[in-house]
């Protein structure tokens, strides 16, 4: 499993602007994100370097932010490598309630990070189909 940070932002010239230099001036590096928008807030979702440090940092300044677990899987890079990942959670009855890509090594592997809504099955069933996880330790490695 992953933590991820989830940073709720209203959707105004120059927020993103401001979140991103307040991690930055700490000294927190953004590894991947991904930011969904409506009219009138975005919720962006991100790995970063060092957790506490980043909601520490931005509760500070007023930030809504919250923590939550996803499961970081690699994915085989070829057609359908997705689809059948996507297939054997729905087999297990799992859930996804969204996912982003973090790394791609073209014809190797894709890590792709999960939401789903049990997240303890979903790794039952990657492991039990020989799929390979990343742990927090690892994922700040790559």
């Amino acid at each position: 499993m992953v933590k991820q940070l989830s940073v709720f932002l209203e959707n105004s010239k120059g927020r993103l602007a401001h979140m991103t230099r307040i991690l930055s001036d700490a000294g927190v590096d953004l590894l991947a994100l991904s930011i969904a928008d409506t009219t009138d807030f975005g919720i962006l979702r991100a790995i970063v370097t060092d957790l506490d440090k980043a909601v520490e940092v931005l509760k500070a300044e007023a930030y809504t932010v919250a923590v939550s677990e996803v499961l970081a899987v690699m994915v085989p890079d070829k057609p359908g490598g997705l689809a059948d990942v996507l297939r054997i959670m729905n087999d297990a009855d799992i859930g996804v309630e969204y996912l982003y890509s973090f790394v791609r090594k073209p014809e190797e592997s894709a890590l792709i990070l999960f939401k789903v809504d049990d997240i303890q099955r979903a790794m039952d069933a990657m492991q039990h189909n020989g799929l390979r996880m990343v742990e927090q330790e690892e994922l700040l490695k790559i």
